[in-house]
């Protein structure tokens, strides 16, 4: 069995008898990243009167969190409007 990760290696060697040994290898030397700007994703307020417009939107099924989701739209409350 082994685990490895940025700080190194480490190593379980078990043997026949059960005994084992174990073994421990550093690994690189951490590095600094820089940091990159985040871009906002656009707002989306879209909204629908009914689930014919989703339909004829081709926006059906609707889930929650998806633009345009309304608990108005979910009759069932399952979280998936216009199925």
């Amino acid at each position: 069995m082994f685990r490895t990760d940025v700080h190194g290696t480490v190593t379980f060697t078990v043997k026949a008898n059960g005994t084992f040994t174990t073994s421990v290898s550093k690994g690189p030397a951490p590095t600094t990243t820089k940091a990159v700007p985040v871009t906002p994703l656009p707002s989306s307020n879209v909204t629908y009167a009914n689930c014919a417009a989703v339909r004829a939107a081709g926006a059906a099924p609707i889930r929650v969190g998806q633009p345009g989701y309304s608990r108005m739209l979910d009759r069932d409350g399952d979280g998936v409007a216009c199925e």
